[in-house]
């Protein structure tokens, strides 16, 4: 087969990695791609809102296979565009793609079909939104509706950082038209785990659980980023949470969906929170969560080639879905000033040593090629992954490979995985 991959962050270097494992797998392309992906793929150089030149490379290369890795694609249709000329496409198509498009879709769709959640109100108006907050208790939740890079949501303690943010998100456009209308919701406390889930339009399969960290500082202070690490599983996440889960959360979002007329096929990630009440569910997103991606895939045994035409092909219930039984971790290595501004073009160093240890994988999210050498081209440079028998030593791992790599003003969290101890 020839796969091609879209997308050029870490996640998509998890995707190809793990599509090189196929022996189905002949060739691989990925558009755009980065430095690290190389090692797997042919990168061509179509970005991933360009369906037209993507939709020709796939025809002219006679491609078996798409994957979409990334959010923005997906929500704008690129994969109605592959259909639309009888390719083969790994993906949810627009109107199901709203799942993570549309923050007030998703809190609408759980408040209809009684998917647990917590309380919200939508707003299109600034000055309604401020009206609500007078009478609101705190802290609260502002989320702009659309695709914000992870960032567009701010918890808000005082009545006065919730005006502040609703002038940000409404008046401002500090996200751009992902503003135009903003969900404010209730504060939930409890752990955060995420959960990713192969779909077939009535099937769902999940995988492995995972935590992420997002803030860019130690203590989970500072700006929320999208993703400084993550580990997998969650201790947190125990077979009466899955059951739950399972019977009133994944399932019931997939018929939710089929029901409104939009069969979701590809991948929904649910971002849960587990409360007092029970698991609630935080966000979805429509792909692989990134860094997610980068703790579930190197644990997963099943071929990924062959759960990506099940979930095409509706046959996903064929599907025995098995991942390792032990754990990893991934600390990712950022630029110094992330997420606001930072500086490029250092040389990497390192890089090489990880070819040759067992269990230890980094993959680029934000790397280039720059005269024969591999340099730092973006905030989340790389994403160190570390495996264990259990997230105790894969941490322990994780943060001893660190030291295999070095480049000018890395910076990176020193706690990731820290919940586990309190496990």
């Amino acid at each position: 087969m020839k796969v091609l991959i879209v997308g050029s962050g870490g996640r998509e270097h998890a995707i190809a990695w793990k599509v090189a494992q196929s022996p189905k797998v002949d060739k691989i392309y990925c558009a755009p791609g980065n430095a690290g992906i190389e090692e797997y793929a042919e990168c061509v150089n179509i970005g991933a809102m360009e369906f037209d030149k993507l939709v020709a490379f796939a025809k002219e290369k006679a491609i078996d296979l798409t994957v979409i890795g990334m959010d923005d694609p997906l929500v704008g249709g690129v994969v109605d565009a592959f259909e639309a000329e009888g390719l083969r496409v790994f993906g949810p198509r627009k109107n199901a793609a709203i799942l993570e498009g549309s923050k007030a879709f998703s809190k609408d769709l759980m408040k209809k079909y009684n998917i647990p959640t917590a309380a919200y109100e939508n707003f299109t108006d600034p000055q309604e939104a401020l009206a609500y907050l007078e009478t609101a208790k705190f802290p609260i939740v502002l989320k702009a509706d659309g695709l914000a890079l992870g960032k567009g949501v701010l918890i808000c303690n005082t009545l006065e950082e919730a005006q502040d943010g609703v002038k940000e998100i409404m008046e401002d456009k500090k996200f751009g038209n992902a503003g135009n209308t903003m969900v404010i919701e209730e504060f939930m406390t409890g752990r955060e785990v995420s959960v990713l889930t192969y779909v077939d339009g009535k099937t769902i399969k999940p995988m492995t659980s995972a935590q992420d960290h997002k803030r860019a500082k130690d203590g989970d202070q500072g700006l929320n980023t999208g993703g400084m690490g993550t580990f997998s599983p969650s201790p947190f996440y125990t077979e009466e949470v899955d059951a739950f889960c399972k019977a009133h959360i994944y399932q019931a979002t997939v018929d939710a969906m089929a029901a409104e007329g939009r069969e979701f096929k590809g991948i929904i990630f649910f971002g849960l929170m587990l409360t007092a009440d029970g698991p609630k569910v935080l966000e979805y997103n429509a792909r692989f969560g990134d860094p997610e991606a980068q703790v579930v895939l190197p644990r997963m045994k099943t071929d990924i080639i062959d759960v990506f035409e099940a979930c095409i092909d509706g046959t996903l219930d064929q599907i025995d879905l098995e991942f390792e039984d032990n754990a990893a971790v991934c600390v990712v290595l950022a630029s110094d000033g992330y997420p606001v501004s930072y500086q490029k073009g250092f040389p990497i160093k390192g890089l090489d040593t990880f070819k040759e240890k067992e269990g230890y994988y980094v993959f680029h999210a934000g790397t280039a090629k720059k005269d024969g050498q591999i340099v730092t081209n973006g905030g989340r440079v790389l994403g160190v992954v570390a495996k264990g028998d259990d997230l105790k030593q894969a941490r322990a791992n994780a943060y001893k490979a660190i030291d295999l790599v070095e480049f000018d003003n890395k910076y990176y969290r020193h706690d990731i995985g820290k919940a586990i101890d309190e496990a």
